[in-house]
């Protein structure tokens, strides 16, 4: 017996027949596919043919779905023979009719219409080289300041801090220590045992208390009283430092693109939104207005609260001012992977926007 061969993709549009009856025990069955020459297909199930241009399809997603993965021919016109079985099957027992599936037709269809028209957009308004240079200039190439080369000890209370620093007076070799007492003591650096290397950062990755700290430190030289954030208490050894250079537009164009595009389409979507007549037909929950902690309890809740074991990036304002900081890393997939990943997260986009995360940990 044949098996089903576990293929990444399962697509409607994978399944293809020839517009006619094949008539399978009582009830007829009737394919909605194009119709399909015998000349034009790889094989005939009951009387439907499935296209050659199916198995293409198939063979061309499936490379792209598994980064070039492919599988034998035989195997793929096997898997699409039992699909056309199970659809037949589906058809014979008039599942299509069924509320269900009438329901997931019509979610499918709203699915497929969404990609389109904004696949369509993104292809007509294409991102322009001006535009991408005119974002380089506004946002990259502006980025200018001091990078720091640091390491940290992370503890919970002043007075470990307080007794590192007198052991650290007491050290001949500074660095050295810094990073063994790090390894032993830092809630940082116990299980990786890096030393406390935070490695280069810029003052904007960093909270505000630790980032003015490590800019107030001569090179070579550790912090002589703690250092308090919403973490912990921590001991800071500044390595060294230099000025900020902007990569280059070559280096970051394709990070920036995506972006470019998610913005377009969200100016689009809200084109579209102010010119329709939209009326909300059922009561809306407001949101309740927050109260204010109290100063006691608020700063008790920071010196309690366990140390996080990593450091993360402050975030920024905007989607926009994310990328440049990040210029290292990919900011999205393709366009098209772009499109979809609009298409079901505006809201959420829109939030990133317009809310600026709470500032975290010191980066490693």
């Amino acid at each position: 017996m044949k098996k089903f061969i576990p293929l990444l993709i399962v697509g409607t549009a994978l399944i293809a027949g020839c517009d006619q009856e094949t008539t399978t025990g009582s009830a007829p069955t009737t394919s909605t596919a194009p119709k399909v020459d015998k000349a034009d297909a790889v094989a005939v199930v009951n009387g439907q043919y499935i296209a050659k241009s199916t198995l293409e399809a198939l063979e061309k997603e499936i490379a792209e779905r598994s980064h070039g993965q492919t599988f034998p021919k035989e195997k793929l016109i096997e898997e699409l023979v039992q699909r056309e079985l199970l659809v037949q099957d589906a058809l014979q027992k008039q599942l299509n009719k069924s509320p269900e599936f009438v329901a997931q037709l019509e979610s499918a269809k709203t699915a497929l219409l969404t990609q389109a028209t904004l696949q369509n957009f993104i292809k007509a308004n294409p991102v322009t080289d001006e535009e991408i240079k005119a974002e380089y200039d506004s946002k990259v190439a502006a980025e200018k300041g001091i990078e720091f080369k640091a390491r940290h000890i992370l503890v919970k209370t002043e007075e470990e801090a307080k007794k590192i620093i007198a052991e650290l007076d007491k050290s001949k070799n500074k660095s050295a220590d810094f990073a063994k007492l790090a390894n032993k003591h830092s809630l940082d650096a116990k299980e990786s045992q890096n030393g406390g290397d935070l490695g280069w950062f810029s003052g904007a990755q960093m909270v505000a208390p630790f980032s003015e700290a490590v800019a107030a430190l001569e090179k070579d030289k550790y912090s002589k009283e703690p250092v308090k954030t919403q973490f912990g208490f921590h001991v800071i050894l500044k390595e060294d430092s230099r000025a900020l250079t902007p990569p280059p537009l070559e280096a970051v164009k394709e990070q920036l693109m995506p972006f470019l595009q998610r913005k377009k389409v969200q100016n689009m979507i809200e084109t579209l939104r102010t010119q329709a007549k939209v009326e909300i037909l059922i009561p809306l929950e407001q949101p309740q207005a927050e109260a204010a902690p109290a100063p006691a309890a608020s700063t008790q809740a920071v010196e309690e609260k366990p140390a996080a074991p990593e450091a993360v990036e402050k975030t920024t304002e905007t989607t926009t001012e994310k990328t440049v900081e990040k210029t290292v890393e990919p900011v999205a997939a393709d366009p098209t992977q772009a499109v979809e990943t609009t298409t079901e997260t505006t809201t959420e986009t829109t939030v990133e926007k317009t809310v600026e995360p709470v500032p975290t940990e010191p980066k490693k």
